[in-house]
């Protein structure tokens, strides 16, 4: 027999499957919803039977059995043009979409960014719209914390949060760590004017970077090397630079917390004229393809990406079904390359001990 083709004849129900398959209605339902407590080879009768009957499962009907919607949010702190410049978050989709599958659950995009669209998201998970969330790019002692705090939500926090976003858990990376052996290097290869351009200091990413940097550098830190960017964009990478050097024209080095602010400060020293990294080696924060692709190709800080999108949907298919899963910190490592002084070729992948 043929799976029943569109429009011809009834529609197929549980009934007809569980007739087909010679299970009961009852174990065509726990296949529905996940498989548990049935045999392989019952699942396998179900699930060929399915087939041959041409049986569609209704999305409704499943989430009403579930009590889930099957739904997750990756919800984003900041603007929408930050949203399509930043290849985090395009890999962040990518990652989370492709593992969230594998869970039966379906990755949506929300932004955050206003009381109205934060007490929006809320009223989806109160209703039961979304299993739950992954919050990024999260500033300060962000009241979205305390909502879903409040509601028990099933939430993770990519990267460590700041205020009571500390109660929630989270996905990390060795920020600190990894921001001082890339400012250690800039130190070994003999720059002696290393200047830092550090993300938003509402953001806990930019704190530790800016906490390693100041760690390797030790006694020889000046305050006049700083410049904090507005935001994690070319465009502020490019004017901190601009400010930068307006301020210390003879600085050797600058260390940028981003692959974006590192590409923008490429960008300001070759509008002086000034050549990377002969004049000035520049390193980033990610190893974003940008990192690959800049001219020349830029030093920085690698974080594990396929590691970090495990971790964050382990975490969160944890919290959807009870469980109070602990924090992760993921290690980082240097990939060092031309942009300061490293032969052209693959990067070169230093690990990096605490």
């Amino acid at each position: 027999m043929s799976p029943r083709a569109r429009g011809s004849g009834p529609v197929p129900t549980i009934r007809d499957v569980a007739k087909a398959a010679g299970v009961s209605r009852g174990t065509v339902s726990r296949v529905l919803n996940g498989g548990h407590w049935v045999s392989p080879a019952a699942a396998a009768a179900v699930e060929a039977a399915m087939q041959q009957t041409g049986y569609v499962a209704s999305h409704s009907a499943r989430s009403l059995a579930s009590g889930r919607s099957g739904a997750v949010a990756l919800v984003v702190t900041e603007t929408q043009e930050r949203l399509f410049e930043d290849p985090t978050f395009s890999w962040l989709v990518k990652e989370l979409g492709l593992r969230l599958r594998s869970h039966g659950l379906t990755l949506f995009i929300a932004l955050a960014d206003d009381t109205a669209s934060r007490a929006g998201l809320v009223r989806q998970l109160r209703g039961g719209l979304l299993d739950g969330i992954v919050l990024a790019s999260t500033h300060g002692d962000d009241p979205l914390f305390a909502e879903l705090l409040a509601i028990d939500a099933a939430a993770v926090v990519f990267g460590h949060p700041l205020g009571r976003g500390i109660e929630l858990p989270y996905v990390t990376t060795t920020n600190l760590t990894g921001a001082a052996g890339i400012t250690q290097h800039l130190m070994e290869i003999g720059r002696r004017r290393i200047a830092i351009i550090t993300g938003p200091l509402d953001t806990s990413g930019a704190q530790q970077r800016l906490a390693g940097y100041r760690l390797a550098l030790g006694a020889r830190v000046d305050e006049a090397l700083f410049c904090e960017a507005a935001e994690y964009s070319r465009q502020a990478g490019r004017a901190a630079m601009q400010e930068l050097l307006g301020r210390q024209p003879a600085l050797d080095a600058v260390f940028a917390a981003s692959d974006l602010l590192a590409d923008g400060a490429m960008a300001a020293l070759a509008a002086r004229g000034l050549r990377i990294p002969a004049d000035v080696a520049v390193a980033g924060f990610d190893d974003s393809m940008l990192a690959r692709t800049a001219t020349p190709p830029l030093s920085t800080v690698h974080t594990p990406r396929s590691e970090v999108a495990d971790a964050l949907v382990r975490v969160l298919v944890d919290r959807i079904e009870g469980r109070r899963p602990a924090a992760v910190e993921l290690a980082t490592r240097l990939e060092l390359r031309e942009s300061t002084g490293v032969p052209s070729g693959p990067g070169q992948g230093v690990p990096l001990s605490e």
